[in-house]
């Protein structure tokens, strides 16, 4: 017969219950601040509701109403050097981290806020209305509320989609040799989302000081914990990553602190990442001000069992019993709260002219201006006033032949050299005499601990490096092994890093680099063969380089590594094993934002190219030699760094347009560059805009349906053919 032997989670997992010995050892500042925060935050969304009800919010308002317990007790054991993100149910956890950073030495619940803790107050009930006062101008709204000076760095609509980012605020941390720790507040529906399974694995194994903090307040919207997973015990997953875990009773918000004191502890001491699971429950519907039940799914004694332990009452009967307030004084805390919301909303609010008794509007003041709507976007590029910026055309330096793939390995060891910020992470990178291709060789010896090779989890390190790059102490550069794995980190690329700028205000950088290779013609198939800059340039707020030569590779990727806004720099490998210009010995240099490079000087057509592409449009004109193009290498393809000048001035001698690319005609990034360009240059045409492209399929394996799925030196013959023709 088989022997059976029990196994033990590697790392504790408890649950810790309070009792009323713990409320009578306890710190009486630190109770009375506990309800302060409590009757605040309770105040405040009963107001917002209130609000949400008038149609003055305009959006979501996600009450935290009954769930108050968990965010105070746990941030109470905070610090304003500690970082905290959360969900789109993040009013609670915002305030407590707010309050607690204007107010460090506790709150009193009888005592008027500060003009501080009013501003707290004030600023986030006007962000929540779409308002010019609020912490983001209203960009951010009840679902994404960032003050990052009180380490509040940022609510999240995407379920689950910021808890990457808080590994990276822990990485940060960890790398400045600080004992900073970072929270991340998430709901039972984001326990079972990859990016946070990713997370903590990746939190695990790089031993980062990371709680990972499950409000667990039963549903995900209306589906029960119960239905969605077969162990409702949600901190049983920190278990299965090596994490130490918690689990306590969110409604009681002493235990939540003296947990979470445990688990800060844990952290400050290096013994890496936490989770802290609370039973919770929100009194409210997922949205709104309508209880559960009237939904249908779930009942009013469930509701009614909850709500006899609601944190406020609980925590005001221990007061009570403790002699610290009377039922009086914890009645007039409430009062005073409520009477202050009042006087806050009246800043930003005022009767309707002849509507109907306590109909309000917004003030018209307050509103944003609209012409505001895509600033911040992208930064505006001051961070180069003081760089080495070189002219777009020519050799600024002394060049000789080089490895395309050589210079990528280089230019990243000056950096890397010259910046300690710069730290680089990817698969394999740190392995195989420099990735699968070479592209970090050298670099892990030379900077031990700066080239870190990841998990297989792409949202998790992209995430992460998002996290870095908010921070801002720090510039990470992400490698894609091949561009088709967007697509599995595209909540991060898209919803997160590339909006993360604007989304909180535009007053933040986000600099991040991004080194991704397009592989058409290696064989590798349909899932490793993309070409993602059509994609991506429809994508506010990355900015794309593209280079062709070596010589370009190490201006561009300076530029990229400089910049405050996410650079994604694509690679081809049709170029990695090329030879071409390339500096000797300075590799500083920074080629110019938003400039092209005439590649070949003509009159009968301008073809627009990029990356791989270049190379074979060039060799075509050559070889068919009966057209006189002037070829461009755009080299930066976002919509915002497009060298419209040398595109206008091209057209104004060759009055025709050709755009070729490699790339399947679905995500072609032609597409819409040709759409811009008929709009911007109609009348210098005299003729529609021609295009190159490949095939509707993505690339097979086969060599001989690979070749017919992409674009390369005969396609743009043949178009060539048919301008000659004309």
């Amino acid at each position: 017969m088989p022997q059976h032997h029990p196994l033990q989670p590697a790392a504790p997992w408890v649950e810790m219950v309070a009792t009323d010995a713990d409320w009578d050892v306890a710190d009486p500042g630190l109770l009375r601040t506990i309800y302060a925060q409590l009757v605040w935050i309770r105040a405040f969304e009963q107001y917002v509701l209130e609000l949400a009800g008038a149609g003055l919010v305009h959006g979501p308002a996600h009450s935290s109403i009954g769930q108050e317990g968990g965010a105070v007790g746990s941030v109470l054991a905070l610090t304003s050097e500690d970082s905290v993100n959360g969900s789109h149910r993040g009013h609670h956890q915002f305030l407590a981290k707010a309050l607690h950073h204007v107010e460090p030495k506790g709150m009193d619940p009888l005592a008027p806020p500060s003009p501080e803790a009013r501003d707290v107050l004030l600023r986030t009930l006007a962000e929540i209305c779409g308002l010019d006062r609020g912490w983001s101008h209203g960009r951010g709204g009840s679902m994404h509320l960032q003050w990052k000076e009180a380490g509040a760095m940022g609510t999240n609509a995407i379920v689950g989609g910021g808890v990457p980012q808080a590994a990276g605020f822990a990485f940060a941390h960890q790398r400045s040799g600080t004992d900073a720790v970072a929270v991340t507040y998430f709901g039972d529906g984001a326990a079972n989302i990859g990016s946070t399974l990713e997370s903590m694995n990746l939190a695990g194994a790089w031993s980062l000081p990371v709680c990972f903090f499950v409000e667990n307040n039963q549903y995900a919207v209306s589906t029960s914990v119960a239905e969605a997973t077969a162990d409702p015990r949600l901190s049983g997953r920190g278990a299965g990553f090596g994490l130490a875990s918690w689990r306590v009773d969110g409604m009681d918000p002493l235990a939540v602190h003296l947990a979470m004191t445990e688990a800060v502890e844990h952290m400050r001491r290096g013994r890496g990442a936490t989770v802290v699971e609370v039973d919770t429950y929100r009194f409210f519907h997922q949205n709104g001000g309508f209880a559960g039940s009237a939904f249908g799914y779930r009942d009013k004694a469930e509701e009614q069992a909850w709500r006899e332990r609601d944190p406020l009452v609980t925590t005001a009967a221990q007061l009570q019993r403790l002699g610290l307030m009377t039922p009086e004084e914890t009645e007039r805390a409430a009062a005073q709260a409520r009477e202050v919301m009042e006087q806050v909303g009246s800043e930003l609010l005022e009767p309707v002219p002849g509507g109907k008794p306590g109909q309000r509007r917004i003030k018209e003041q307050e509103w944003p201006d609209p012409t505001w709507v895509d600033v911040g976007v992208r930064g505006d590029l001051g961070e180069f006033d003081d760089a080495p910026v070189v002219a777009p055309d020519g050799f600024a330096v002394d060049v000789e032949e080089t490895r395309f793939i050589d210079a990528v390995a280089a230019v990243m060891g000056r950096r890397m050299e010259t910046d300690p910020g710069v730290v680089v992470m990817g698969e394999d990178v740190h392995r195989l005499n420099g990735g699968t291709n070479g592209a970090t060789r050298g670099l892990a010896d030379r900077f031990p601990g700066r080239v870190l090779g990841t998990p297989i989890s792409e949202n998790a390190f992209t995430g992460l490096a998002c996290g870095v790059a908010l921070d801002g102490r720090f510039t990470p550069v992400v490698e894609f092994m091949y561009a088709d794995f967007m697509w599995v980190a595209a909540d991060q690329l898209f919803n997160q890093v590339a909006k993360a700028r604007h989304m909180y205000g535009g007053e933040n950088g986000v600099p991040l680099v991004l080194r991704s290779k397009v592989a058409m013609g290696t064989g590798y198939g349909s899932q490793h063969s993309m070409d993602p800059a059509g994609i991506l340039a429809t994508s506010a707020g990355w900015r794309i380089v593209a280079p062709s030569t070596p010589y370009d590779y190490v201006g561009l990727m300076n530029s990229a590594l400089r910049c405050q806004d996410p650079v994604v720099v694509l690679e081809h490998v049709d170029l990695y094993t090329s030879t071409g210009p390339g500096p000797v010995d300075d590799l500083d240099y920074c080629l110019p934002v938003g400039k092209a490079a005439v590649r070949r000087a003509g009159t009968d057509v301008t073809i627009l190219t990029y990356l791989g592409m270049v190379p074979y449009v060039l060799e075509a004109v050559e070889e068919f030699g009966q057209v006189d193009a002037e070829v461009i290498d755009l080299r930066w393809l976002d919509r915002a760094s497009i060298d419209w000048d040398t595109i206008e001035a091209s057209l104004t001698r060759t009055n025709q347009l050709l755009i070729a690319e490699q790339g399947a005609v679905g995500t072609s990034y032609g597409g819409w560059l040709a759409d811009e360009i008929h709009r911007r240059f109609f009348d210098l045409l005299d003729a529609p805009v021609r295009r190159v492209t490949g095939a509707e399929a993505s690339p097979s394996i086969s060599r001989v349906l690979e070749r017919a799925a992409i674009a390369q030196k005969d396609e743009v013959i043949a178009e060539l053919a048919e301008i000659a023709r004309y």
